[in-house]
């Protein structure tokens, strides 16, 4: 029987030789367009396609997630400085159930669209292996950043590459 690690290290290799990115999302690549309903019922669903033109961070956070709960508050910020420059920024929550979402929203209220992605489908898309996972796009629907973790000093570096993103045609 083979072990976990092998099975991953020989899929690894398979997907390599095959000439597979190994992540779905790289900086450079075409964001993969997606659609999500949001986690809020009654409101509209989230298309990435519809965003064309915008700079759009996206932000793929579970409420298990202790990194997630320090940033996700400095991205609203972010949001508020920015948006009127052409920063939209998408919250997914990868929370099952998405009453664990809803219970963190409801003591920490973000002003941007939050998508709920339970099944990881989009997840899976944008090869997401750990949280928080972050993807900023730029107006002409690349990725420039991905930005996987949150640690003290992050901050600075994803709104450094934000207001980059908003400046360049």
């Amino acid at each position: 029987m083979m072990s976990a690690i092998r099975k991953l290290l020989l899929l690894a290799v398979i997907t390599f030789c095959a000439g597979i990115p190994a992540l779905a999302a790289e900086e450079g690549d075409q964001a993969p367009d997606f659609t999500l309903p949001s986690i809020h019922e009654g409101q509209p669903d989230i298309k990435l396609s519809s965003l064309a033109g915008k700079v759009v961070y996206i932000d793929f956070w579970a409420s298990w997630c202790a990194p997630c709960l320090t940033s996700l508050p400095l991205y609203n910020d972010i949001y508020h400085r920015y948006r009127d420059q052409g920063l939209e920024v998408i919250g997914i929550t990868v929370d099952d159930p998405i009453a664990d979402g809803l219970e963190f929203l409801a003591d920490t209220p973000l002003d941007f669209p939050i998508p709920a992605d339970p099944e990881g489908e989009v997840m899976d898309l944008y090869s997401v292996f750990g949280m928080p996972t972050s993807y900023l796009i730029g107006r002409d629907g690349e990725v420039k950043l991905v930005h996987m973790g949150f640690r003290d000093g992050d901050i600075e570096i994803i709104e450094q590459a934000i207001k980059q993103a908003l400046v360049a045609d």
